[in-house]
């Protein structure tokens, strides 16, 4: 018997595409190199540079994150502004009227 000589396959890296896409819904300039970073893994694992694939989706990661909470804090920031002007709203009508 023969044993296989198959090369050593490397572990898989996870592109973090869909997270960078979620992240263009909330803040979209940071979440734009958080996809062209998460488009290069795949061609760069096929390559064999699994390192570079890694700090590929590292990068991905990275901004993926900062545009989900640049984007998020963003939201909060304006629905307590919305529900704070609509709070002051309601307030000067009360006191207006007495």
């Amino acid at each position: 018997m023969q044993p296989d000589h198959h090369p050593q396959q490397q572990p898989s890296v996870d592109n973090n595409m869909t997270m960078s896409i979620v992240a263009v819904f909330l803040f979209w300039p940071l979440a734009i190199p958080a996809i062209i970073n998460a488009s290069k893994v795949n061609p760069l694992l096929q390559q064999g540079d699994y390192a570079g694939a890694q700090a590929a989706a590292a990068e991905s990661r990275k901004w993926s994150k900062w545009a989900l909470i640049v984007g998020i804090a963003w939201y909060v920031i304006v629905l307590l502004c919305c529900a704070l002007g609509g709070l002051g709203a309601i307030m000067s009508e009360n006191s207006s009227s007495n």
